[in-house]
Protein backbone atom coordinates (compact mmCIF):
# COMPACT_ATOMS: atom_id res chain seq x y z
CA UNK A 1 0.00 0.00 0.00
CA UNK A 2 1.12 3.23 -0.42
CA UNK A 3 0.74 6.90 0.01
CA UNK A 4 1.36 9.64 -3.13
CA UNK A 5 -1.12 12.17 -2.43
CA UNK A 6 -3.37 12.29 0.86
CA UNK A 7 -6.01 15.02 2.20
CA UNK A 8 -5.88 15.96 5.92
CA UNK A 9 -8.97 13.77 7.01
CA UNK A 10 -7.12 10.39 4.63
CA UNK A 11 -4.08 10.57 6.70
CA UNK A 12 -5.28 10.88 10.22
CA UNK A 13 -7.72 8.09 9.54
CA UNK A 14 -3.93 6.47 8.08
CA UNK A 15 -2.04 7.46 11.33
CA UNK A 16 -4.62 5.59 13.02
CA UNK A 17 -3.93 2.24 11.43
CA UNK A 18 -0.28 2.85 11.32
CA UNK A 19 0.35 3.04 15.11
CA UNK A 20 3.01 1.59 16.22
CA UNK A 21 4.48 0.73 13.01
CA UNK A 22 8.44 0.77 11.94
CA UNK A 23 9.90 3.80 10.17
CA UNK A 24 12.40 3.75 7.72
CA UNK A 25 14.12 6.51 6.55
CA UNK A 26 14.61 6.03 2.45
CA UNK A 27 16.19 7.97 0.30
CA UNK A 28 16.54 6.94 -3.69
CA UNK A 29 19.51 4.73 -4.59
CA UNK A 30 19.76 3.44 -0.77
CA UNK A 31 21.23 0.51 0.20
CA UNK A 32 18.69 -2.09 0.17
CA UNK A 33 19.75 -3.82 3.41
CA UNK A 34 18.25 -0.56 5.23
CA UNK A 35 14.76 -1.97 4.35
CA UNK A 36 15.48 -5.34 4.63
CA UNK A 37 16.44 -5.15 8.42
CA UNK A 38 13.33 -2.70 8.26
CA UNK A 39 11.55 -5.52 7.04
CA UNK A 40 12.80 -8.00 9.20
CA UNK A 41 12.06 -5.51 12.21
CA UNK A 42 8.51 -5.28 11.21
CA UNK A 43 7.83 -8.51 10.97
CA UNK A 44 9.27 -9.54 14.47
CA UNK A 45 6.92 -6.98 15.48
CA UNK A 46 4.41 -7.74 13.78
CA UNK A 47 3.91 -4.41 13.07
CA UNK A 48 3.02 -1.71 9.89
CA UNK A 49 6.12 -0.68 8.12
CA UNK A 50 6.18 3.68 6.83
CA UNK A 51 8.59 4.84 4.71
CA UNK A 52 9.99 8.24 5.18
CA UNK A 53 11.73 9.85 2.31
CA UNK A 54 12.73 13.27 3.98
CA UNK A 55 12.55 16.83 1.30
CA UNK A 56 14.92 18.76 2.61
CA UNK A 57 14.38 21.07 -0.01
CA UNK A 58 11.01 22.59 1.89
CA UNK A 59 10.40 23.83 4.75
CA UNK A 60 7.48 23.62 7.38
CA UNK A 61 5.16 26.46 7.07
CA UNK A 62 2.43 25.60 9.66
CA UNK A 63 0.52 22.53 10.51
CA UNK A 64 -2.91 21.73 11.03
CA UNK A 65 -4.58 21.16 14.07
CA UNK A 66 -4.85 17.28 12.83
CA UNK A 67 -1.69 17.30 12.26
CA UNK A 68 -1.81 18.02 8.56
CA UNK A 69 1.53 19.77 7.39
CA UNK A 70 1.58 22.22 4.81
CA UNK A 71 5.43 23.46 3.06
CA UNK A 72 6.57 25.85 0.96
CA UNK A 73 10.11 25.17 -1.57
CA UNK A 74 13.06 26.61 -0.40
CA UNK A 75 14.10 26.97 -4.33
CA UNK A 76 11.61 27.67 -6.81
CA UNK A 77 12.45 24.28 -8.58
CA UNK A 78 10.99 21.75 -6.42
CA UNK A 79 10.48 19.07 -9.02
CA UNK A 80 13.66 17.58 -7.88
CA UNK A 81 11.71 16.77 -4.44
CA UNK A 82 9.16 15.10 -5.88
CA UNK A 83 10.98 13.41 -8.10
CA UNK A 84 13.14 11.79 -5.33
CA UNK A 85 10.06 10.60 -3.37
CA UNK A 86 8.65 9.02 -6.42
CA UNK A 87 12.10 7.08 -7.01
CA UNK A 88 12.09 5.84 -3.46
CA UNK A 89 8.10 4.86 -3.65
CA UNK A 90 9.03 2.92 -6.52
CA UNK A 91 12.38 1.71 -4.96
CA UNK A 92 10.08 0.15 -2.24
CA UNK A 93 7.39 -0.78 -4.44
CA UNK A 94 10.08 -3.29 -5.83
CA UNK A 95 11.34 -4.74 -2.70
CA UNK A 96 7.67 -4.78 -0.44
CA UNK A 97 5.13 -5.60 -2.96
CA UNK A 98 4.71 -9.38 -1.94
CA UNK A 99 6.45 -9.73 1.36
CA UNK A 100 3.13 -9.28 3.06
CA UNK A 101 3.38 -6.33 4.81
CA UNK A 102 1.13 -3.71 5.50
CA UNK A 103 2.94 -0.69 4.51
CA UNK A 104 3.11 2.96 3.32
CA UNK A 105 5.24 5.87 1.72
CA UNK A 106 5.15 8.90 2.98
CA UNK A 107 7.21 12.57 2.05
CA UNK A 108 8.20 14.53 4.59
CA UNK A 109 10.07 18.02 4.81
CA UNK A 110 12.26 19.99 6.29
CA UNK A 111 15.06 18.93 8.84
CA UNK A 112 15.05 14.88 8.57
CA UNK A 113 16.12 14.13 12.29
CA UNK A 114 13.44 16.44 13.41
CA UNK A 115 10.63 15.62 10.39
CA UNK A 116 11.29 11.66 11.67
CA UNK A 117 10.73 11.90 15.09
CA UNK A 118 7.36 14.23 14.04
CA UNK A 119 5.95 11.39 12.43
CA UNK A 120 7.19 8.77 15.26
CA UNK A 121 5.57 10.86 17.48
CA UNK A 122 2.04 10.75 15.15
CA UNK A 123 2.31 7.14 14.84
CA UNK A 124 3.66 5.89 18.46
CA UNK A 125 6.95 4.30 16.51
CA UNK A 126 8.07 0.99 17.79
CA UNK A 127 11.21 1.47 16.13
CA UNK A 128 12.82 4.32 13.90
CA UNK A 129 15.62 2.27 11.10
CA UNK A 130 17.88 4.50 8.95
CA UNK A 131 21.39 3.84 7.41
CA UNK A 132 24.86 5.26 7.87
CA UNK A 133 25.49 7.96 5.55
CA UNK A 134 27.71 7.21 2.50
CA UNK A 135 31.29 8.14 2.65
CA UNK A 136 32.91 10.95 0.95
CA UNK A 137 34.15 14.73 1.43
CA UNK A 138 30.29 15.92 0.34
CA UNK A 139 28.62 13.59 3.02
CA UNK A 140 31.50 15.26 5.57
CA UNK A 141 30.59 18.44 4.62
CA UNK A 142 26.97 18.21 4.90
CA UNK A 143 27.14 15.89 8.05
CA UNK A 144 29.22 19.05 9.36
CA UNK A 145 26.48 21.58 8.88
CA UNK A 146 23.79 19.42 9.72
CA UNK A 147 25.18 16.75 12.04
CA UNK A 148 24.48 12.71 12.14
CA UNK A 149 20.68 12.01 11.24
CA UNK A 150 21.02 8.64 13.48
CA UNK A 151 22.93 10.62 16.06
CA UNK A 152 20.26 13.56 16.40
CA UNK A 153 17.34 11.16 16.91
CA UNK A 154 18.93 9.01 19.16
CA UNK A 155 19.59 12.23 21.36
CA UNK A 156 15.64 13.80 20.63
CA UNK A 157 13.57 11.44 21.16
CA UNK A 158 12.59 8.38 23.33
CA UNK A 159 12.36 5.60 20.54
CA UNK A 160 14.97 2.88 19.65
CA UNK A 161 17.25 3.84 16.62
CA UNK A 162 18.10 0.99 14.61
CA UNK A 163 21.54 2.57 12.74
CA UNK A 164 22.25 -0.19 9.88
CA UNK A 165 26.04 0.33 7.71
CA UNK A 166 25.74 0.94 4.66
CA UNK A 167 28.67 -0.21 2.44
CA UNK A 168 32.00 -1.22 2.69
CA UNK A 169 32.96 -1.19 6.68
CA UNK A 170 36.20 0.72 7.03
CA UNK A 171 39.10 -1.66 7.90
CA UNK A 172 40.63 -1.10 11.52
CA UNK A 173 43.96 0.22 10.16
CA UNK A 174 42.20 2.61 8.73
CA UNK A 175 42.73 5.95 10.57
CA UNK A 176 40.25 8.38 9.16
CA UNK A 177 36.55 6.98 8.36
CA UNK A 178 36.00 9.69 5.76
CA UNK A 179 38.99 10.41 3.86
CA UNK A 180 39.04 13.72 1.90
CA UNK A 181 39.81 11.52 -1.25
CA UNK A 182 36.85 9.04 -0.89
Amino acid sequence: MTDSTSTPSDEAAQNVALQKAVIVGMQPDQDRHVIDEAVRFARLLSAPLVVAHVDVTRFVTYEDPDGYVHSAPIDINFDAGVAEFEAVQAAAASLLDGTGLTWTARQLVGDPALAIKQLANKLDASLIVVGTRKRGIGESIREFFTGSVAARLTHRQHRSVLVVPLGESVPDSQKEIWPENA
